[in-house]
């Protein structure tokens, strides 16, 4: 099992990077939300690994934080009818916290938004990872890993509009809108007052 891999950055598009490991050159898979988090070309990276055995090929898939592989496992792993392609997509759709908060909630509508999930697959993702997803809300935690900060700081806002009267849904629309306009550097508190500015 290749659990990750330290290298030179030596290729990179948006679904796929080569990593130079002692000379040799490793094809990876990556989701976007990992090729926003990537170094520049010809820096030094570390990527976290699941390796994919299949009868015509071995696949290596790559992620720059233990979240989103966990939550990749977790898909392909208990999901029925979800394979590494489809995983690789919903990454790339939808940020960790925002689609753990839409498959506890019950959000169809936000997960079949996702390119190859529709509205059977979302209910099934639901259905399926919601206890595994449940259990772990309160401490922000996915698979024994805790959350990037920027994940934890959209949990907290939503959290916050939450207990100031907003439904789930709609705290996340909301996080989700202000974030857009005042981009990823915005504060917990930044976010929660534009917010309630918004909804006044």
């Amino acid at each position: 099992m290749i659990t990750f891999l330290h290298g030179k950055l030596v290729d990179v598009l948006p679904t796929q990077v080569t990593v130079d490991v002692h000379g040799i050159g490793y094809a990876v898979l990556i989701p976007l939300s990992s090729f926003d988090k990537l170094p520049a070309l010809g820096h030094e990276v570390r990527l976290l690994t699941h390796l994919a055995i299949r009868e015509d090929a071995h696949v290596l898939y790559g992620f720059m934080t233990a979240t989103e592989r966990e939550l990749f496992r977790l898909l392909i792993n208990t999901v029925s009818g979800i394979g590494p392609k489809i995983a690789l997509n919903i990454l790339s759709g939808i940020n960790a916290a925002v689609f753990r908060a839409a498959v506890t909630t019950g959000d169809v509508k936000a997960l079949s938004q996702i390119s190859g999930v529709g509205k059977k697959t979302a209910e099934r993702i639901i259905v399926e990872l919601r206890d595994k997803l449940g259990a772990v809300m309160g401490d922000a935690v996915v698979g024994g890993a805790p959350l990037p900060a920027s994940d934890q700081k959209l949990h907290d806002a939503a959290l916050a509009l939450g207990a100031l009267g907003f439904k789930p849904n709609d705290a996340h629309e909301a996080v989700r809108a202000v974030i857009a306009v005042l981009g990823p550097q915005a504060g917990v508190e930044q976010i929660v007052r534009a917010a309630l500015k918004k909804g006044s």
